[in-house]
């Protein structure tokens, strides 16, 4: 028997969108900015009770004000990733009043620019601590409740200059190959014991460090269309699609998936 418009069967989920981190607990490092406010905001929206760290204290506030606005949960705390102690603190605290910690997205981190010979030892040394010291500390910090558990998924922030390489910024460049490395490390080290590990490589992301970069090379305008020029597809990445593939591997879809390098560059890398 056929079936007019009226008899047309729809699926049972079609008004029930998937949330598709319903009662996880996620920690997001540099929540107050850029990608880590984006994968904070989505991951609320997904269902997850967010932990947001920062050094930023407006910047936390506002991602704050946004996931509560839309009835998100989630816990803010002021704090610099080169603090181990307060790394490992914080992860207590949350523990204790959530149970337990699911995912971690490590997305603060910093730049100075600069070549060999123009970069100053204090430059390499403050880069190297927040985007490599403070994404092994927080890895540290939530893999005691990960292995608890025997489940856990930790996603770095590394960039496609780690593979490609680029033009004076060669702390910044540096430091996000280590992250590749260290993220690679953990893969391997808690594999089987229910923790995953993958590091997301962005391509130049409308953020306020692309901001400050374009701001470094004098003649912004030219320096970003130069930028954009680079990338296959003519044009820079958004925050909030850094934050889906953050969210595809902090979630069970990527339930098979650690050690993976995955580029989110625009076409970067083929170009």
């Amino acid at each position: 028997m056929s079936q007019g418009p009226a008899d047309t069967i729809q699926p049972s989920h079609a008004m029930t969108p998937i949330k598709r981190l319903q009662g996880k607990v996620v920690v997001v490092t540099g929540a107050g900015s850029g990608i880590g406010r984006a994968t904070a905001v989505l991951f609320a929206a997904e269902g997850a009770r967010v932990v947001l760290t920062d050094r930023d204290a407006e910047g936390l506030a506002t991602t704050r004000q946004r996931i509560e606005q839309t009835g998100g949960t989630c816990w803010a705390a002021e704090g610099d990733v080169t603090d181990g102690a307060a790394a490992e603190r914080l992860t207590g605290e949350v523990v204790a009043a959530w149970g337990t910690v699911d995912a971690l997205v490590t997305a603060a981190g910093i730049a100075t620019g600069g070549s060999a010979l123009a970069a100053s030892e204090a430059d390499w040394e403050r880069v190297f601590a927040v985007n490599v010291k403070g994404t092994w500390l927080w890895a540290r910090a939530v893999l005691r409740p990960m292995l608890k558990q025997g489940r856990g998924a930790i996603v770095t922030i590394a960039s496609q200059l780690a593979v490609a390489g680029g033009r004076n910024n060669i702390a910044y460049v540096a430091s996000k190959g280590a992250v590749i490395s260290l993220t690679k490390a953990l893969a391997l080290d808690y594999a089987d014991q229910g923790v995953r590990a993958n590091v997301i490589l962005p391509g130049a992301t409308e953020t306020p460090m692309l901001e400050r970069a374009m701001q470094r090379r004098g003649d912004e305008q030219a320096a970003r269309a130069a930028s954009r020029s680079r990338h296959a597809m003519g044009r820079f990445g958004k925050p909030e699609e850094i934050a889906h593939a953050a969210l595809y591997l902090a979630s069970d879809d990527a339930g098979f998936t650690t050690g993976a390098v995955l580029p989110v560059d625009g076409g970067w890398l083929v170009a």
